[in-house]
């Protein structure tokens, strides 16, 4: 009777983890420079560091965008990451407003993770 219960966990872990592992975007940045255009500071404040800016829709518009933050050391290096989303989708032709809390860190990149496009009439 216990073992069903862990081969299932085992089945579940074996489905899910491949999608976890995978949180890379699938687009290279420099194809998506003909639809979008990003724009961010970094603000800080009592609190820290956070990224704001907006993203440029040059096109159609999207939903569940998700943005990758990635955190430089002062000689580029990647020592962490961030996500976040794009809340409410980004309209076409148009801009949406996104901002985050970071980590402390020289300097940051910011790229799109990963997004839908909504289709023409919705």
């Amino acid at each position: 009777m216990r073992m069903i219960p862990t081969a299932a966990l085992l089945a579940a872990l074996f489905l899910i983890g491949p999608t976890i592992a995978l949180a890379r975007s699938t687009f290279a940045p420099a194809t998506l420079e003909k639809y979008f255009t990003l724009d961010w500071q970094v603000v800080r404040d009592a609190r820290g560091p956070r990224i704001e800016g907006y993203v440029y829709s040059l096109g159609m518009a999207t939903d569940r965008m998700r943005l990758s933050i990635e955190q430089l050391d002062a000689t580029g290096q990647v020592v962490g990451e961030t996500t976040t989303w794009v809340l409410g989708g980004v309209p076409g032709h148009n801009r949406a407003w996104f901002s985050t809390r970071v980590p402390e860190a020289a300097n940051y990149r910011v790229e799109i993770l990963s997004f839908d496009w909504i289709p023409r009439g919705q």
